[in-house]
């Protein structure tokens, strides 16, 4: 307790060498030690995403049915346009004019194929993924975190994080050693204005058993 904190690039360094499995295992305990001391109950959980831009660049897109890069596929189109040599001004201003310039369905990165081509909150478009997080309202806690394609919208992915969020409460609640965390898992999630277009009342069928889960919508 005496000794400085690690610098932030050998924590960010050394979590690539790990493999998934042992980031599970970890994340577990921890929360098996919340657990045993107080700081986990599980009963409301806050559900929120945010947009993580991928370390891929947009300019390396490559058509996925034929391959191409994007410049080259702005050249095919100029030279169906009637313009035989093409300049960097030429394309640049092709692409302005196209209505719909980039899709998921047509376009993906070579080096992160899951990564998706998404608008972030500064309005710039970016390759990006979507991570989302589920922590005890009453304490703070993480109870899980889910990392899903940036162009999937909040109703669609609340679901997989909320069923992840309650397994883990339930697989703590049965080992820890603390009669606080609801062995039931959640019976209620708040949410933002982001997902509301899902019902007030959730049914989720991942684990022992189906449960119903009160949903609560905030402004902030």
């Amino acid at each position: 307790m005496d000794e400085g904190t690690p610098d932030h690039s050998t924590i960010s360094r050394t979590r690539r060498l790990i493999d998934i499995d042992t980031h599970r295992e970890v994340f577990s305990w921890v929360l098996g030690l919340l657990a045993e001391r107080g700081l986990l109950r599980g009963k409301r959980l806050g559900i929120d995403a945010t947009t993580l831009e991928a370390n891929a660049a947009m300019r390396s897109i490559v058509r996925r049915d034929t391959g191409e890069s994007y410049e080259q596929f702005l050249c095919g189109l100029a030279k169906a346009s009637g313009i035989k040599t093409p300049t960097r001004e030429d394309l640049a201003r092709l692409d302005r004019k196209r209505k719909k310039r980039t899709s998921n369905k047509e376009w993906k990165s070579p080096a992160d194929e899951d990564a998706r081509i998404a608008k972030m909150k500064d309005g710039r478009t970016h390759l990006a993924h979507k991570a989302e997080q589920a922590v005890d309202v009453e304490t703070g806690a993480v109870v899980a975190v889910t990392l899903q394609a940036a162009d999937q919208g909040d109703t669609q992915t609340m679901r997989e994080t909320l069923c992840e969020a309650g397994e883990q409460v339930a697989t703590v609640a049965g080992e820890a050693k603390s009669e606080g965390v609801n062995p039931e898992g959640p019976k209620e999630v708040v949410l933002d204005k982001g997902y509301q277009e899902q019902p007030t009342r959730l049914r989720i069928s991942r684990g022992a058993s189906p449960r119903a889960i009160n949903c609560l919508y905030s402004d902030g």
